[in-house]
Parts: structure tokens; C-alpha cells; sequence
């Protein structure tokens, strides 16, 4: 491993999987979703074409697999123009670091998160004391230590464009994490929301074994500003998505997702916010 970029020490494989693990949708003709055990990466571009980048990476130790779909998809020694991160939490970059080195692409991420990804600062730990299932319990053996990038890493343009995704622009959704970022196509309104919100409860573990599809806020475990979080999902609703991909979770589109997004709005501190947990303002 290339000594300029390392994990924390607290890098390891996570035994945490559900029924949608290893299984793929063609969510567009351009956009694809894997799932490695309880996480989505995507595949944004045209096999036709080969110009395509991939949308986080993944869970710890998940880089063969994340090869060996890359390759099904787009074909032997197939390779995405970049990484582009919705945020650094562990499950969004498990397996980056043997993915630059064999692919040697650059990363992106919103300069907010790049202290969590050159190595300078952790993430808070998981709130193990939080409203919620056994995968909040188990919380404590998450990865948070920093992770080393080094020159790998960069800021997304500040005019809101994302590197080969022509038609994208990010948007700041903090709150679940300081740069966190989603990602909309306005020609289909298409949305990667990132864990802005996502479509399971991730804090249960019965729903993400089954993956129950549920419009939820983010991780509760991880997310340790719910007001930064209530107001980005307002502001990912006065975009009218017809189509949005998670982090975790089912794709939802049309009336389902206008509606239940417009519910999770509404009720977030209900249907979101915990009741009780160390990160409640």
C-alpha cells in the first residue's frame, strides 16, 4: 500500500450484511446501483462509451468486488474517470484506498470533508446510546479514525459542477456529516442523495437485513447535527425529484417519493430525530 495514504487503525471488515447485498439495478441506462452488504456505490456513465466514475466505495475490504462489477459493467480492465464522495463516513470509502492505487483516479469530496480524508481530524464516535435498533448498538466497532488520501483527494469545483458528471451539480447537505453532498439532473430530476436521507431504517437491524423500504432521515447513529440535517432534506424537496438514490436503501421515484419526502419533511422530528441520544441539540 502506497505509504502516503493509509486508513485509520480502527480500519476493519465490518460482519454486517441484508437480503440486497451483491444485487445490482439498472436504475437508468446511464446510472447503476450495487449493493456491498448494508451500502449502495454507483456506476454513473454508458457502458457504450466507457467514460463513467464511480460514486463512493464502499464497505471495508470490498475492493475486489467493487473491480469485479466495474468489469461485468463496463468491460476488462474497465476503469471510472474518478471517485466522487457524497461524504467519508466508513461505508462510503471501506475500500478507497485499493481502489486509487489500482486504478490511480482522482477522488472528490466537498472541502469540508477533506480533514476526515488527508488524515487531519476523526469523525465524532457513533452514538451507541441513540433511539434505535441493534445496528445502532453495534455502533461502537464503526471505523471513524481518519483516513489518508494525501495528494489523492481534492475539493469539488466551487461553481457546483461535479468532475464528468455533465448535467450533475452538487448540492451542501450537511448535517449527517460537515460536507456531506447530493448530487441532481435537472433534465430528468434525477437526485443521489448520498445519507441525506435514504429509504431504509438504518438503525434497525430486521429492516436492513430485509431492507423494508422506508423513507428515513440519515444514519442516526452518525449524524450528529439534526437541525444542519432537517434543513437539508428541505432543501433536496424544492427540487421535486422523480428519482432518488441512496446511500442505503431501495430507489423511490414519482408519486411514492414526492409524497413520502414531503411526509419526511413535515414530520422529521417524528419520523427522524431520535428521542433521545448524545447528539441531540
Amino acid at each position: 500500500m502506497d505509504k502516503q495514504m493509509h486508513y485509520g487503525k480502527d480500519h476493519k471488515y465490518i460482519p454486517a450484511s441484508s437480503i440486497g447485498s451483491g444485487v445490482g439495478i439498472e436504475v437508468l441506462s446511464d446510472l447503476y446501483l450495487y449493493t456491498i452488504q448494508i451500502v449502495n456505490i454507483y456506476l454513473y456513465g454508458n457502458p457504450a462509451t466507457n467514460n463513467f466514475v464511480l460514486i463512493d466505495a464502499g464497505m471495508p475490504h470490498s475492493a475486489d468486488k467493487i473491480i469485479s462489477v466495474i468489469e461485468e459493467r463496463f468491460g476488462a480492465n474497465a476503469k471510472p474517470n474518478a471517485i466522487i464522495l457524497t461524504h467519508g463516513h466508513f461505508d462510503h470509502v471501506g475500500a478507497i484506498i485499493e481502489l486509487v492505487e489500482y486504478w490511480n483516479v482522482p477522488v472528490y469530496a466537498h472541502q469540508l470533508e477533506l480533514p476526515y480524508l488527508t488524515g487531519e481530524k476523526g469523525y465524532p464516535e457513533p452514538d451507541a446510546s441513540v433511539e434505535g435498533g441493534l445496528v445502532a448498538k453495534m455502533s461502537p466497532i464503526f471505523p471513524t479514525e481518519p483516513i489518508q488520501l494525501g495528494n489523492k483527494v481534492q475539493a469539488l469545483p466551487s461553481d457546483g459542477s461535479v468532475p464528468y458528471m455533465d448535467g450533475f451539480h452538487w448540492i451542501h447537505t450537511p448535517g449527517h456529516s460537515p460536507g456531506h453532498v447530493s448530487f441532481f439532473r435537472e433534465k430528468d430530476q434525477l437526485l443521489i442523495v448520498g445519507d441525506a436521507f435514504i429509504t431504509v431504517k438504518q438503525d434497525a437491524l430486521f429492516q436492513v437485513l430485509t431492507q423494508h423500504k422506508e423513507i428515513n432521515g440519515p444514519p442516526r447513529y452518525l449524524t450528529t447535527d439534526w437541525q444542519l440535517a432537517w434543513d437539508s432534506v428541505k432543501k433536496l424537496v424544492t427540487l421535486n425529484p422523480q428519482i432518488a438514490v441512496t446511500g442505503h436503501g431501495l430507489p423511490m421515484s414519482g408519486e411514492e417519493l414526492t409524497n413520502d419526502l414531503q411526509k419526511l419533511v413535515r414530520e422529521f422530528d417524528t419520523i427522524a430525530i431520535p428521542s433521545y441520544g448524545k447528539y441531540l441539540n
